[in-house]
């Protein structure tokens, strides 16, 4: 995870992740590892904004409380702060999230998966066979 919060490869930390601001590039030119199964969509935006929300509400509360702001500051201060900091953190946690991903073998960083659904025979546990699931 700490390789992709530097946007650099998981696997060699030596290539970069991306290519332009949020598009990860579809291999690390160091390595070869290929970074096109990744799922990083959506988690990435939820925990900026969880974090940038703790942050900057932190500070706001702090700030107004201690200190008569005028109105043009907060309304100026806020915001771009608020802006700054998402768009700071939003490639670094990409990153993360991807590193997580390849470390954790998830998604298309799992080679031993499957590459479609019902390419192989299904897996059937010892809880399914318990529940009669797996008995023909």
């Amino acid at each position: 995870m700490a390789l992709g919060f530097v946007c650099r490869c998981p696997h060699c930390g030596e290539g970069r992740i991306f290519g332009r601001f949020l598009k990860a590039k579809p291999a690390c030119e160091a390595c070869g590892l290929s970074l096109e199964g990744h799922r990083a969509d959506d988690l990435p935006p939820y925990l900026v904004i969880f974090i940038v929300g703790h942050i900057v509400g932190y500070l706001i509360l702090k700030i107004e409380m201690g200190y008569d702001l005028p109105l043009w500051v907060s309304a100026t201060l806020w915001p771009g702060l608020t802006l700054g900091l998402a768009l700071g953190l939003l490639q670094p946690v990409k990153g993360a999230v991807i590193g997580l991903q390849y470390a954790m073998r998830m998604h298309g960083f799992d080679t031993s998966l499957p590459s479609r659904p019902g390419a192989e025979e299904t897996r059937v546990g010892p809880a399914d066979t318990a529940a009669g699931i797996g008995r023909v």
